[in-house]
């Protein structure tokens, strides 16, 4: 059996050009074979834009300045583990709308594709991505929680969505 991946801190981020946004195949580790967005662990001294940045230049050979990054959402992953342990991920999601180079294939992340917001491939995506992904690409800022079960492959409970003005924790804005 593989190993499930245990993450506590992490950035997911989404390149957006007018209503279409960047999606990619993940090749491996959380949501591999899913249509996902860019973005992984922070680092230990690494601000959540540190990581973000670095994951876009990482997994897309892109260069994203952090002043780019704008703050959509803070999700918290309440994730139960095979065995039955259960681990909390925090994880800060990002819009990028303005980037250097040309997104290209990676060994993380394969097949970059641009989606129209009001097509996305739900059904191939992480499950609960259904639920808090249209709230950020209609304008919204949230704070989520959502409860997956093993390897992230099935939702266990109902998202919760707070909507915010903004967020509380912006040390790193």
């Amino acid at each position: 059996m593989r190993e499930e991946k245990v993450l506590l801190d992490a950035t997911l981020g989404f390149l957006i050009k007018g209503d279409k946004i960047l999606l990619a195949k993940k090749a491996k580790k959380i949501g591999a074979g899913c249509w996902n967005g860019y973005g992984g662990g922070i680092n230990e001294g690494e601000s959540p834009k540190e990581a973000m940045a670095r994951e876009f230049n990482e997994e897309a050979n892109i260069i994203v300045d952090e002043s780019s990054l704008e703050k959509v959402a803070i999700i918290y992953f309440h994730n139960t583990k095979s065995d039955g342990n259960k681990f909390i991920c925090k994880v800060y999601v990002y819009f990028v709308k303005k980037w250097q180079g040309d997104p290209i294939e990676t060994e993380e992340m394969l097949c970059p594709t641009w989606f129209r917001f009001d097509s996305l491939p739900f059904d191939n995506m992480m499950p609960t991505d259904k639920v808090w992904m249209p709230e950020i690409l209609s304008g919204k800022k949230i704070i989520a929680k959502a409860y997956l079960g093993p390897f992230q492959k099935e939702s266990l409970a109902n998202v919760e969505v707070e909507f915010v003005d903004k967020f509380i924790d912006d040390s790193d804005a």
